[in-house]
Order: C-alpha cells, then structure tokens, then sequence
C-alpha cells in the first residue's frame, strides 16, 4: 500500500535511511550479480593518494564515473567498478619528511631505509575509511573489497614485467638531463609533473656585465632572472641573424655591446646612449670573455667563457645576449653541447646538491639554499662592478606540485624511456579516442603530445616500486628482471616483497667477468605506476592474461584537465609502446573546481566550504547535481559556490518531491474516495488518454528518453542534465499545474484516473532516467511509487530497487511533434502574457479583458485554438483572440539604442548611425529580431546595441489599452484596461489564498474536513461586499463551508489569522469539521439545442451517471445526440454560444 508523503522532507535525513536500506539489501553487490552474464563495459579507475580527505575535485570526477557506469549497467551491461590506491611516491614521502624532520639523504641514511618506508607504509592508508565513508556517502557505487593498491607486490611484479618490455624493445636508457628538480622532495621531476602547478612570482632581474678578453673595456651584457646559476656559467649565447649593436652609455662611459632590438631592457631613451658600431650576431661568435667567478676556471682550457649562436636567443625578452649554465637549463646544455664547451660524459658542473644548497666548490655561498643566495650574489657582483642593472621580475614560475615550492632546473642522471621517436604513432592512437569536449582531444592533449620529450622515469626516492635494473660498476653489463621468478632464479633469494629494503641487498653474478650486480638505487616515477594499472591490477600477465586481452582498452575513464599531463598521459605512452594501441575508448574531461572568489582552493586560506559539511546540509543528490550542471563538465573551470548547491534543492529538488506528493495524495483520495477501487499501474495495459495535456506530457518524456540515450551513450553529460532539470520544471510548472484539477479528480473519476496514470507513468520514467545522477532521492520515490506498480508489467525479476531496473524503452507511439510543437507555442504565449503583466505589476489573481495572438503561421494558430481553455486559466482573461495580421492592431517595431556602448564604438558617425535607427522600419526590425544583426549606415549592430519596444500605431487602428511583447515567434496583446468586476475578482481570489496558505500553515491535506469562518472590519466595507458578492466563486474553490462570525464556542479552532487585504482588516479562522455548502447540480449536464432540417429540438442532456463516473467526452457527446435524436447518419456541427468547437476541443 502506497505511504503517505510529508510535506516536510530533509533530504539528509532521507538519504542516511536509503544508505541503510542499500547496506541491508546488499545492492551494489547484487546488482553485480544480476549483471554477470551480461556483456561487458570495461571501467578503470585512477588511483587517488589516501593521504589526505578528498575533495571537490574528487568527488566531481568520482560523480562523472558513477553516472557513467550506472548508467551502462542500466544499459544491459556488467560494469566492475574497482577502486584503486596510489600508494607510493612524493606525497607519501613529503608527509613523512614534514613529520620526521627530514632534510636530505643524509637523514634518511642514519634512519635506514627499512624504518623509512615502514614510517610510510604506516600512512599510506591513513584516510581509507574517511575516503570510503565520504565516496559511499556521496552515493557512488565502488568495489573497495576488491581494490587494488600499487603497494601490493602483485602490483609491483607487473610494473616490472611493464619496464621489462619497453627495456626489451631498447625503449629505456640511462643519460643526464635537465630536468625540473624540487629541492624539497630531494627528486627530480618530469615534465608534465612540472606543468601542474604554475605560480605568478616576483624574482630578481638583473644584467650584467661580461669584459671581452681582447678589450677589457668593451663587454657584453646578459640579462637573467636566476642570479644562483651565475656561479655556474661557462659561455654567453647570442643570434646569429638578428642585428646588434656596440654602444656607449652616456652616463657611465662604458661600453656595452647587445641586441638592438632590445635596448629597452637597459634604456628608456635613446639620448641615454651613443651607438657606435652595428653588425649581426653571427660576428660575435667565438669571442673570448673574462668569467664572473673563478669557481670553474679550469674549464677554460676545454674552450669555457666563449660566445656561442644559437638561433633560440629570441628579441621578445633581455638583452639579447644568454648566459649559459648548462647544468641548469636544457637549452644550455643542449648549445655548450653542439659547440664542445661540455660533452655529455663530462663531470657535470653542477655546484648545488639535492636540497638546492650550494656545495663547497662554490666557496663564497656554500650551504646557502640557492633562491636564498641571490642577494648575497647580486651583493657581491656590485662590489666587483660587474652589476649594470638590478630590478624585480613578475612571471610565470614552476612550483612543485607536491610540496608546493619553486622548482629549480638542474642536470641529474635518471633512466629514460624513449617517447619521442613515437610522437606520431601516439597522435595516431590519441586520434582513435573519443574525448569529451572533443577540443581536449585536439587542442590541450594533442598539443602536448606533439612536443612530448622522453621520458624520466626515475627517482632517487625510497618508497616506490624499485627499478629492476642489476648493473656492473662501470654500467656496461646491465640485467632487467621482468618478475620475482627472475629475480629469485638470478640472485638464488626467495622473494616476498620487492621494495627497497627487500631487495637492495640481493645481487647477481655478472656474466662477464665483473664480480657482482648491483641494483641501481632509484624507484619509478609513480606516474609509471599508475600508467601501468591495467596491466597490474589484474596482475597480467602473471594472472587473468585473457580477461585482459579480452578487456583491453577500456571502455570509459574520466579525470580532471590537469591529468592531460598526467595519467591521460602515461597510460596512452605505456599501451603505445607495448601494444601499439590506445588505452581507452572514451574519456571524459572535467574542469577545475575553484573557490567561490576563482582562486584555487586552499586549506590555509579556508576558502571553501568543508564538502561533508555541504552533503549535510544539502544532501549528496543536491551536490552530485550542482557540480554536474555546470561548465565544469565541459572542461571548464567551476567558481564553487554554496547558495548554487541550495538553489538546487529549491529549484529542482523541492518542486520535484511536491509533484511526486501530490500524485500519491491523489491516489489515495481516489482509492478513499471509490471504495474497493485500487489504483495499480500497468504499462502493457493503460488506456490511452485523449486529453492533449497527457499526451503532451507523455509525448515530451518520450523524446527526453531518445534523447536522453543517445546523448548518454555519447557520454555528452553537459547536454543531457540541463535537459533533465528543464524536465522538472515542464513537469511541474506545465503539466501539474494546468491538471491539477483533473489530478483531483474533479472532471470525473475516469479522467482523473487517466491524469494519475500519465503522472505517474512520466514520474516513473524520470525516477529511471535520473537515478545514475541523483540515486538518492529517486530511491526514495521509488521505493514508494513501486506499490502502485502492477507486478505483472515488469519485466525485471528483483525490483527492491529502482537501481535494478533498466532504462525505459522509447515509446515512438506515444511520440507527437506536432502536440510539442502546439505546446511550445501555448507557452511562448503564457509566458509572454505572466511579462507583460509583471511588468505592469498585475497580479494573475486579477482577470483581465483579452489576449490577442498574433502569429504569421495559420497552422500554429490553430494549434493554440486546440489548447485556448489553457490560455484563459493560466493568463486569467476572458477571452483569447487569435490573428495573422498585427498591422489590424497598430502594433510597430521601435529600436531604442544603447547610447552609451555605440558612442564609444561609433565615435564620430554616432549621430549618423542613432538618425538612421529612427528610420527604420518595422519589417527591418522584425528580420533583426531573428537573425540579432542588423546594418545601419555602413555599421554592423547587434542584440547587445538595440532593445526593441513595441509601440501602438493610433492612426492604423492602434489602441492603448494594450500591452506587447514578443519572442520573435510569437506577438502576445494583453488588454490591461482595468474593469471593477475583474478586479472584484481578484481581489476575491486573494481571500482564497488567505484561506489556501493558512491550510498549507496549519498541514492540512484536501480530505480534511473544516468550515471557514471570516470577519472583515470595518464591517460593511469594499471587502466585505467583494466576500459576500463572491461566496460560490470562493466556495467552489477552497471546497469547505464559508461563514461570517461569529465561530462557535463548541468548534475546535485549528488555526486563525489576521492580515490586511486592500486597506481592511481580514480575520479568518478555520475549524474543525463542517460540509461544504457548494450548492450545484448533483450531476453535470448541457443545455442542448439541436438544429436539423429546418426544425429546431431543445433537450437536457447527463454528462455522467449520478454517481460521478462515466463523464461524457466531447465525441461521446456527439455520438449520443445522434442516437437520441436519430441524427445517426449526419455531420454535426457543434457551437458553444456562437463559438464553433473543434472535435479535440478540450472542454469539462
């Protein structure tokens, strides 16, 4: 049996109970169950760090993957939904390190490296149970029981057997490169690490001055804004095309010689110099310098403190002349490379240790952190007179994107996976994907991918999975291990573990002579964990080497835009370079969550509210749906704002659950109203209805389904919400609203039963396509509305809840554009008559005289003929007149500009341009209106430069008694002429919604009994005569008895109010008990005239048996005044007054 519906809901509370409801009934894992047998949809899951609470950002991405994958098993598939840990690397450490007081290797030495990675497997889970309560609490369906974790040896294993293939493939080497370094993580970084946390910084800018060894007192000037890496610099780079200049500065009388292109970076007028001498860079190569320090003199020998050319040197920053510290920038190397200033096997000059100190070959700032040196160095080269110009720098600058410090970039040695010699076969297998928004795919990833660089891999790190490479001392004899079998063989050790501690220690008998093998000391990137994860999380190919083979790519993942140089990213290389295919099918991007000020949410700053704060609150429904509704869907960024997640429940949620409420209300007074009578709703078996409103509704959710299914299966989650949201609206605000009274049951019992039955129909259908996005409160609704379902038309054989079920199956029958179409057009009209009157400020309890629509369309006017009775309700005015000719009313176009915008715009043809909008011409303005562009004297406006206004014509016919707008389709006429009857009226209806809101306040429902009593004061007054005039208009409405006071010492008062209403004193007490005093026919019936052959009968006709049911349709209507008066065989034509009615005239 049905359950009543409270009125009041707290969504919280209600999604507490459905969590409990899903632990009890074991869903997720049934639905697993239910799905074995099924066809396959292949989900992988990036593995997040458990090493702090997730956040927004998560819980976004985590949301886009439950929908998806809801959404597929709805779709007939089995969906493995496994969750996945990232266990080790960088922020692991970073925690340990900030809690242990860690500096350097040095630390880590005295402790051990046994007792390091034991202080981090101790917090690698430390919030698992948080992130399991948070992601269950947010209604995600995740296997955690069967998760997987890059710790686990199994894990580990296939990461090397991974390596061990690209190793095979002579993928891997060993070289020195430059490379983003953080100093506070003791590791270098990899490129796409480095672009996820750019900074706007200030850093010092300084030029200085390089003496040439054949004229001391000439020198050329360099400009950098990293002072440190001044100690380290071995040559000065200049362009050979571009021309530069020999000056002399006329305040100093030095000679200095740079970019001509460039003198602005050292003059801000050119009677602060003298040029002497022009020539192309080309002519300074191969001069000698006199270095800044004397630090790497020795070098000099090797051709050290020369100018070189390189065509990198560009005109758009500095002086036009590099300095080079080819340990400390990859340009630098590469160029000190080409010209033999450094080879690639020499001691690298590289004076800064892995905590960015200086090391002691720099005597004068040993031990100083390098960023903290530069004003000691810029000190230093003042007093040596080497210093032409000191400032400060804002720029762009890499921060580490774990410790949140800046980068440096420095020469380490690490291993290397080649990647750039397959840049075209990446694009080919990128170009295989199906990314949404497609412009990632394009623009932000395949961008990246045409510039990757190879890879480094290693890290001089301790928890990680090792690097299985044994090497002689001199690096010549080298052995890759593939599997713990491998390495048990070669080393003669049972292997159980294979992290540092475990394996460190074990080595292998060279097999050329060389002694012993060693294993290298670094681990792999963790981001070569997590590319590895489809391969390792099932163990392959150790275990399960055909449920990958056959699962392979993946069907669907989702991340953030940051993880383009990420995960995105090393999966694609991984499966590239092993297989020579794409990791994935489909991928969905998401954009960034910020704070609600658009800065990046911050832990220090608190700028954002706690998001279990938000879930309790609000509910996880309203959440999923705020997040999921935005930009930030389409790869956009999202300003994270609270009132947007409260809007939600009021906007959507709220209006949702009344609609849900008022159907099972409805039911019940049906089923207490026709004892014995059990609404049960079947779909094989409802009668059609021909009402225009239910097909309409029925119509429209059966396109949303079409829709609906092909935009999902094009994962276009950004298209599909908004369209399900809109839904609710329609639903509500349309459908509910206009039959309410048939949802009551007050044009008769059959009609109300085929209005509950389409309501619930749509109802039934919006809970199933809703339920991947919001699972929570479209559980709850179904979880009531599946008693009113006949056990007989459902298909699924468990039914405990709606996330069981299967999407709804397009019904193309029951579709009907033209019916959409009359509809879309009914409500243009409405709504353009609710602006007219709001703008006005006539309430819509005030009837008005008239609307006129005016369409150019004959057939659209004829459509809204079909639904007039609709207009007359929802506008409140007597009479609607339909036309195609607007000039019969006067109506005219007028362009009012925006004088501000054009002004600045137009500057001196303004007063030109504002003359000739004067002069346009309706027609013009009517093409404007469609197409938003219009040209005036040779200018080109638009929407934003012209607000349109329609005026009255009084010498065509026009009268002022109307008002006018229109949305470019559709021209709606309001006559706004006050009438003192109308306004009576509204002014009685603002009494019965006095008496509708104190019911609402007092929590009554439609079937308890009261009697209203009232007193206006003073007695006798305008509202006192508006009651009177109107007490079977109010009792019609509010359907309960209607007295003046006094209230009876013996009824029991249940609620009583006083307020003001048109400047009188409105008291209004309701009571328990009473009968309405409706006085009416005791059933419906029709006048009849009927007019044929030239003879004229009156008659009387029942409209319905006396006890209610059985109400005559209009072509029932027709069939019986035939029968009765022997007209069987004759056309009839039927008027209302002078009024012909058409067959699908709706009417009561």
């Amino acid at each position: 049996m049905v359950q009543q519906v409270p009125e009041n809901i707290s969504f919280p509370n209600e999604e507490e109970k459905i969590l409990e409801l899903w632990k009890n009934l074991n869903c997720f894992q049934e639905c697993l169950k239910q799905s074995k047998n099924r066809p396959r949809f292949n989900f992988y899951d990036g593995p997040p760090f458990a090493t702090g609470l997730p956040h927004y950002g998560h819980i976004l991405a985590g949301t886009i993957k439950d929908i998806v994958t809801r959404f597929a098993h709805q779709s007939g598939f089995h969906v493995d939904r496994r969750f996945g840990w990232d266990c080790h690397g960088l922020p692991v450490e970073y925690e340990i390190d900030k809690t242990l007081g860690i500096k350097g290797p040095e630390d880590v030495a005295k402790m051990g490296i046994a007792e390091y990675n034991n202080q981090c497997r101790g917090i690698v889970m430390r919030y698992s149970k948080e992130w399991e309560f948070n992601v269950t609490r947010l209604g995600r369906w995740i296997d955690f029981e069967n998760d997987y974790k890059t710790l686990y040896p199994e894990f580990m294993e296939s990461v090397w057997w991974v390596f061990k293939q690209l190793y095979d493939k002579g993928l891997v080497y060993r070289g020195v490169k430059v490379m983003p370094f953080s100093t506070a993580c003791n590791t270098p970084l990899s490129n796409f690490e480095s672009h996820q946390n750019y900074k706007d910084v200030q850093d010092p800018s300084v030029i200085v001055s390089f003496p040439l060894d054949e004229d001391a007192s000439i020198s050329l000037v360099a400009w950098t804004t990293t002072p440190w890496t001044l100690p380290s610099n071995l040559a000065l780079c200049v362009n050979p095309e571009l021309q530069y200049v020999k000056l002399r500065d006329n305040a100093t009388g030095k000679i200095y010689i740079l970019m001509e292109s460039r003198l602005i970076a050292l003059y801000k007028s050119d009677t602060e110099y003298e040029i002497l001498e022009r020539f192309p860079g080309i002519m300074l190569k191969g001069k000698k310098y006199k270095p800044l320090f004397e630090y790497f003199i020795q070098c000099k020998d090797k051709g050290a403190f020369t100018v070189l050319v390189d065509s990198y040197v560009k005109e758009e920053e500095g002086t036009g002349v590099v300095h080079q510290a080819p340990y400390f920038g990859a340009d630098d190397y590469r160029v000190c490379v080409d010209f033999n200033i450094i080879q690639k096997d020499s001691v690298p000059v590289c004076p800064v240790d892995a905590s960015g100190c200086f090391t002691a070959e720099v005597t004068d700032f040993a031990g100083q952190y390098v960023k903290d040196a530069d004003k000691n160095i810029i000190k230093l080269l003042k007093e040596k007179g080497r210093l032409v110009h000191s400032s400060s720098y804002k720029h762009s600058y890499p921060f580490c994107w774990r410790s949140d410090t800046p980068l440096i970039y420095k020469a380490v040695p690490s291993w290397f996976v080649r990647v750039e010699h397959m840049v075209e076969k990446l694009l080919e297998n990128n170009a295989q994907c199906y990314w949404v928004p497609d412009f990632v795919r394009e623009k932000r990833f395949g961008n990246w991918l045409k510039d990757a660089r190879d890879w480094a891999i290693s890290r001089n790190r301790y928890w990680g999975t090792p690097i299985p490479l044994w090497v002689s001392d001199d690096f010549e004899e080298v052995v890759c291990i593939g599997s713990m079998a491998e390495l048990e063989e070669l080393s003669g050790v049972k292997v159980t573990d294979l992290h540092r501690e475990s394996i460190d220690h074990l080595t292998i008998p060279s097999r050329c002579g060389k002694g012993v093998l060693h294993r290298v000391p670094e681990v792999f990137d963790c981001w070569f964990e997590s590319g590895s994860m489809p391969y390792a999380q099932v163990h392959y190919p150790f275990e399960n080497k055909k449920e990958l083979e056959d699962s392979f790519p993946a069907d669907f993942i989702a991340e953030g835009i940051d993880q383009t140089r990420g995960w995105f990213y090393t999966l694609l290389v991984l499966s590239t370079a092993l297989f020579g295919r794409p990791p994935f099918k489909n991928v969905i991007v998401n954009g960034l969550v910020l704070a609600s000020d658009g800065q990046k949410m911050s832990k220090r700053k608190k700028n954002y509210p706690d998001p279990m704060a938000i879930v309790n609150s609000y509910g996880a429904d309203a959440l999923r749906l705020y997040l999921i509704n935005s930009p930030v869907v389409r790869a956009e960024n999202l300003r994270f704002k609270e009132e947007g997640v409260r809007d939600i429940l009021k906007d959507v949620f709220l209006p949702w659950y009344n609609a849900y409420r008022f159907l099972v209300q409805n039911v019940q007074i049906l089923e207490h109203k026709e004892e014995g009578r059990e609404f049960l709703y079947n779909e094989n078996t409802v009668k059609e209805s021909n009402n225009i409103m239910d097909k309409w509704i029925l119509s429209f959710t059966q396109s949303l389904i079409q829709f609906f299914k092909a935009e999902m299966a094009a994962y276009r989650l950004y298209t599909v919400v908004p369209r399900l949201v809109k839904f609710v609206d329609i639903l509500t605000n349309w459908y509910v609203r206009m039959n309410r009274r048939r949802l009551k049951g007050e044009n008769g019992t059959e009609d109300c039963i085929r209005a509950l039955e389409t309501l619930f129909s749509v109802l039934y259908s919006m809970c199933r396509l809703m339920a991947p996005y919001t699972p929570f409160i479209t559980e709850l609704m179904y979880q009531n509305l599946k008693t009113l379902i006949d056990p007989a038309s459902v298909q699924e054989k468990n039914t405990e809840s709606i996330h069981y079920l299967m999407l709804p199956q397009v019904r193309e029958d029951l579709i009907d554009k033209k019916i959409e179409s009359a509809v879309s057009c009914l409500q243009s009209v409405i709504e353009l008559g609710r602006v007219i009157r709001d703008r006005k400020t006539i309430p819509v309890k005030y009837p008005l005289k008239e609307v006129v629509v005016i369409h150019r369309d004959p057939e659209a006017l004829e459509n809204i003929s079909s639904l007039e009775k609709y207009i007359l309700e929802e506008l409140n005015v007597r009479q609607v007149t339909l036309s195609t000719n607007k000039d019969k009313y006067g109506v005219r176009l007028r362009a009012e500009p925006d004088h501000m915008v054009l002004g600045k715009r137009l500057k001196g043809a303004f007063k030109l341009v504002m003359a000739a909008i004067k002069e346009l011409k309706s027609e013009q303005l009517e093409e404007f209106q469609e197409t938003g562009t219009i040209v005036v004297e040779g200018h080109e406006l638009h929407e934003e430069d012209l607000r349109l206004m329609y005026t009255f014509d009084q010498t065509a016919g026009g009268s002022a008694q109307f008002e006018a707008h229109s949305d470019a389709q559709v021209l709606v006429l309001l006559d706004v002429t006050p009438d003192q009857s109308m306004v009576d009226e509204g002014v009685a209806r603002e009494v019965i919604n006095r008496i509708q809101k104190l019911r609402k306040k007092r929590n009554l429902v439609p079937t308890d009994e009261i009697t209203v009593y009232y007193r206006s004061y003073p007695e006798g007054d305008y509202l006192d005569t508006v009651i009177k005039e109107h007490t079977d208009f109010i009792l019609a409405t509010i359907k309960a008895a209607l007295k003046p006071y006094p209230v009876p010492t013996s009824k029991e008062v249940l609620i009583q109010e006083t307020t003001q209403l048109k400047g009188s004193e409105l008291e209004i007490t309701l009571v328990r008990g009473g009968v309405c005093q409706c006085v009416g026919p005791a059933c419906a019936y029709v006048n009849l005239k009927v007019c044929a052959n030239g003879t004229e009968q009156d008659g009387v006709l029942l409209l319905e048996n006396p006890k209610g049911d059985n109400t005559l349709n209009f072509t029932g209507l027709v069939d019986a005044v035939s029968c009765i008066f022997g007209l069987k065989n004759s056309k009839l034509t039927v008027f209302n007054g002078k009024t012909g009615l058409f067959t699908g005239t709706s009417w009561s």
